[in-house]
């Protein structure tokens, strides 16, 4: 909600700033709950929670000179859309209205909100990585699992996946069936390794203390020893003892997103995690990689949707990389907080994650360029300033504001669309939920 409100906070400042009249700012949508009045502005809180807008004056210019005046379905439509938008303009408005604004403050308006979110999301990644740290691998064991299974694996659910036949590929088969077996038990713990053991040497090739350096020398050492006896040199209770492990192939995650696997060598263990400090200076570098995958994944939403409706209704597994709504990002913030082995740190630290994506993909989503994002009016204005330049080189007349009425029809698709989207996420959510087991 608080979210919410700082975008639409950053919409209104900027509004009021270059003089645009705006009656209403709301959080939420539908009945009204709660509202007071302050000066021209109405300030309120509506029953469902799922949203909040500003009201300008003026969002939408008078029809063209020269439009057609022929009655089409679609004509009428855009004609009472753009009725409804001018009965809020009074005569004393004036130059108040926003259409009538330069060109650039309506980028300003429009782009501050999402802005607003960006601000946020980088408060709070601050607080996360200046005040809390982020997790990084020790050399220290902090699992060994019985068995191995391959990334994906069909059985990776189940109560006891060591006693489930699967494929080499991680599928589910019949005992007896030609290359169904049950998984072999681990390297790691047929050499005795054990949770805790914190690895100091890699075939007596000391290993880094550092976090994430040490754990990344002994994972390319295990990774690209196929089949090849490696001697580990370990800390148990204040002794050093040395174990011979011998890598199996398997196909493992290249990295958290889940989404791509390779083949390498694999023991079975993984990494006890602490949390270290990182400087301010890190945070513009953070950030961008963040962006930068949080675009990628909004550029694959779309190939998502098929995965998520099967999940919602056909009784599919759920992705536990795929995307969530606002039920499932509370679901996992409950998670967090109920969890036992988490520390408070801990909790408090993955809340401030959690907040800074949400924030991060409101920033994103709202600048896509599609009306009636906030990105739409923002393209739709530098259309006008392209349109009017291109008019004056040629010694034409400024065609005047660009009428954003008629991508009403495309809005109302694409706002279609996202309550279907909304709803599907909703429903996926809540009867095949996304939990922190997975």
């Amino acid at each position: 909600m608080f979210s919410i409100g700082f975008h639409e906070a950053g919409h209104f400042f900027w509004a009021r700033r270059f003089g645009m009249r705006v009656p209403q700012f709301f959080v939420g949508f539908g009945p009204t709950v709660w509202s007071r009045r302050r000066g021209e502005t109405e300030y309120g809180f509506k029953a469902v929670p799922l949203g909040g807008y500003i009201r300008i004056v003026g969002m939408i210019p008078p029809a063209e000179e020269g439009e057609s005046k022929r009655a089409t379905r679609m004509r009428s439509f855009i004609a009472e859309v753009r009725g409804a938008a001018l009965n809020d303009v009074l005569p004393t408005d004036g130059d108040r209205v926003f259409y009538k604004k330069p060109w650039w403050q309506r980028v300003i308006v429009m782009f501050a909100g999402p802005f607003h979110n960006l601000v946020l999301a980088v408060v709070f990644f601050t607080v996360v990585l200046v005040g809390f740290g982020v997790p990084e691998s020790t050399t220290t064991i902090a699992a060994v699992p019985a068995c191995v299974l391959p990334a994906g694996a069909a059985s990776a659910t189940a109560p006891d996946p060591c006693s489930v036949p699967i494929t080499s590929d991680g599928a589910l088969c019949e005992v007896g069936a030609a290359g169904c077996a049950l998984p072999p038990a681990s390297p790691a713990s047929r050499a005795g390794l054990a949770a805790g053991d914190t690895i100091l040497a890699v075939d007596g090739r000391r290993v880094s203390s550092e976090t994430d350096v040490g754990w990344t020398q002994v994972q390319r050492a295990i990774r690209g020893s196929i089949d090849t006896d490696v001697v580990l040199t370990i800390e148990r209770d204040g002794e050093r003892r040395q174990l011979t492990v011998t890598p199996i192939e398997n196909r493992v995650y290249t990295d958290a997103t889940g989404d791509q696997t390779m083949r390498v060598g694999y023991v079975g263990v993984s990494p006890a995690q602490a949390y270290v400090r990182q400087s301010v200076t890190a945070v513009p570098a953070f950030l961008g990689d963040t962006i930068g995958r949080s675009v990628d994944k909004l550029v694959q939403m779309p190939q998502r949707v098929p995965a998520l409706f099967g999940a919602a209704f056909l009784g599919d597994e759920r992705d536990p990389n795929g995307p969530i709504g606002v039920v499932g990002v509370s679901r996992i913030s409950g998670e967090v907080f109920a969890f036992d082995d988490f520390t408070v740190t801990e909790k408090i630290s993955y809340f401030f994650q959690l907040l800074a994506g949400v924030n991060l993909v409101l920033f994103l989503f709202n600048l896509l360029p599609i009306y009636p994002l906030d990105g739409g009016h923002v393209a739709g204005a530098l259309y006008e300033k392209v349109r009017s330049s291109v008019a004056r080189v040629r010694g034409r007349p400024d065609p005047g504001p660009f009428d954003i009425a008629r991508l009403m029809p495309v809005a109302y698709v694409v706002a279609g669309l996202f309550l279907a989207l909304s709803g599907l996420l909703f429903v996926a959510d809540i009867v095949n939920p996304i939990t922190l087991s997975q």
